[in-house]
């Protein structure tokens, strides 16, 4: 393969790697293009309130929500002054338990606990097996002619267990529902957990498998809010969760299910008039600090070994080294397509990565100053015949005289910006300074001038580039935009044809 064509499939390879990278963690990772995107995360908060007897030790366990898809559970934390906490599971449940060998004190007692959940719509997980505690499915005796009418009418016009519950739920929310299912109403269905349970014993009758359920919805400043009573009814080895008053839930993305299974939600051992009750908060956060939070659940390999494990000082410094390859395309572009000419070919760079400590104008006039100074002084040395080592040197020193002069000068005159005079690279201000003492006596002033303007420009345009906020948000963010880069800049290092400089020489033809 022609070397040609291997750098075209090269580039081609990285670019495309870059994209393929990107589309994932912006797809899976949830990972914003923009520094503004943001995301919700909802604090779910249960208070549990109780009054002690006197003298005696108390248990409180709470049931707690277990893994769900779509919504993933972060940041768990129980606030339990003077009660001793810890977790255990039972029957497929995990709760949390507080416990207290003696209380004194016979005030109302609070404790909270409260988790964080935020959306994943690729977080998948199994719903866990709950163990059903046994149940009398058959309903009272007085209403069981009315039951098995109900569930005969119903039962031919279904084909499956979610076509039973279906119809089941909409007969009973009819306007004017059956002779049969208003008897079960009026027993049965005065409270919606009562709806909800006789629902399960009707659905239990017709031997399908189905479960309570108590959810609470995503919804933003809910204060003291019961779970709501729903269902699941399991068909081919899934549950499908029922609202009892609207029928199958197709979108289940703003329900948190907190409990399933028939065990109670709280149980309080050594106190009295025991209750909990939910609080539901939506905090808005940047999407990339929502990304990072769900991956130390994922623990996803892609962000296991990138820039954010490190300290944050180091993550600061890697924040303006993936800059530097930002300035390296455009002096690249300027160099080869354009045709400006510089003096040297990364000093644009590292003159930008000063102007963005400096500023941009404080700092071309700094700059200025400095390099005009400095060839006035190496005028002089030129004249006294040194070898090119120690003229080297001494225009060093005379370099960072000059900087510690306008500094202490700017710091007399009130001009703060122009003491970071000290973050210009002062080895390649020297050997800027002595090429361009060099091309004077070689070439001229004229040239000095176009080589000291263009990489003036460069060093301009390389700023604005690596200061633009979209840029430094992508290179941290995606560095393996980096690879893109690099395949861009090798595609330009191939092109041999004229710069746009030179067109003008082409000027009178096209006239």
């Amino acid at each position: 393969m022609k070397s040609k064509n291997q750098i075209l499939l090269f580039s081609i390879v990285l670019i495309l790697i870059t994209l393929v990278l990107m589309f994932y963690k912006v797809k899976y990772l949830n990972f914003p293009l923009f520094a503004d995107d943001t995301t919700n995360i909802w604090n779910i908060q249960a208070k549990i309130t109780f009054e002690p007897k006197e003298n005696e030790s108390a248990i409180i366990s709470l049931a707690l929500p277990s893994k769900q898809s779509k919504l993933l559970i972060l940041n768990e934390e129980s606030t339990s002054a003077d009660y001793g906490y810890s977790t255990n599971k039972l029957h497929g449940v995990k709760k949390a338990i507080w416990s207290k060998r003696e209380v004194k004190d016979k005030k109302e007692q609070v404790l909270y606990y409260s988790i964080d959940v935020i959306k994943d719509n690729y977080y998948k997980t199994k719903i866990p097996k709950i163990k059903q505690e046994n149940e009398n499915v058959e309903v009272s005796k007085p209403i069981i002619q009315a039951a098995n009418s109900l569930l005969n009418n119903i039962y031919p016009k279904s084909a499956d267990s979610i076509t039973f519950t279906s119809l089941l739920i909409k007969e009973f929310n009819k306007k004017e529902p059956s002779q049969a299912a208003n008897m079960i109403q009026n027993n049965f269905m005065k409270t919606q957990k009562e709806k909800r349970d006789t629902l399960i014993k009707l659905i239990k009758r017709m031997k399908y498998k189905a479960r309570t359920v108590g959810v609470l919805y995503l919804k933003d400043k809910q204060r003291n809010v019961n779970l709501t009573p729903m269902l699941e009814v399991y068909k081919d080895g899934k549950w499908y969760l029922y609202d009892i008053d609207k029928g199958l839930v197709g979108n289940s993305s703003n329900i948190f299910i907190w409990q399933r299974g028939t065990q109670f939600l709280l149980d309080a051992e050594g106190v009295n008039n025991s209750s909990v009750k939910f609080s539901v908060i939506k905090n808005i956060v940047p999407a990339r600090s929502a990304a990072l939070m769900k991956d130390t659940k994922n623990q996803s390999a892609l962000l296991d070994f990138s820039l954010f494990t490190l300290p944050n000082a180091s993550q600061n410094t890697f924040k303006l080294l993936l800059l530097v390859p930002l300035g390296a395309l455009v002096v690249v572009f300027m160099r080869v397509i354009v045709g400006l000419k510089t003096s040297g070919t990364f000093m644009p760079i590292l003159l930008s990565m000063a102007f963005i400590e400096t500023h941009l104008v404080p700092g071309i006039l700094m700059f200025i100053l400095v390099v005009t100074m400095g060839l006035f002084v190496r005028s002089y040395l030129s004249h006294l015949n040194l070898l090119l080592v120690a003229r080297i040197s001494s225009v060093l020193i005379v370099v960072v005289a000059i900087m510690a002069f306008v500094a202490i000068l700017s710091q007399k005159l009130g001009l703060s910006y122009a003491t970071s005079i000290t973050f210009f690279p002062i080895i390649i201000l020297s050997w800027t300074i002595e090429r361009m003492s060099i091309l004077w006596e070689e070439e001229g002033a004229k040239e000095v001038f176009i080589q000291g303007s263009g990489s003036l420009t460069v060093s301009i345009l390389a700023y604005f580039a690596m200061t633009n906020s979209f840029l430094s948000f992508i290179t941290f963010n995606f560095p393996e935009v980096l690879l893109a880069v690099l395949g861009v800049i090798i595609l330009l290092g191939r092109y041999s044809g004229y710069r746009l400089s030179e067109l003008y020489r082409f000027k009178s033809m096209v006239d």
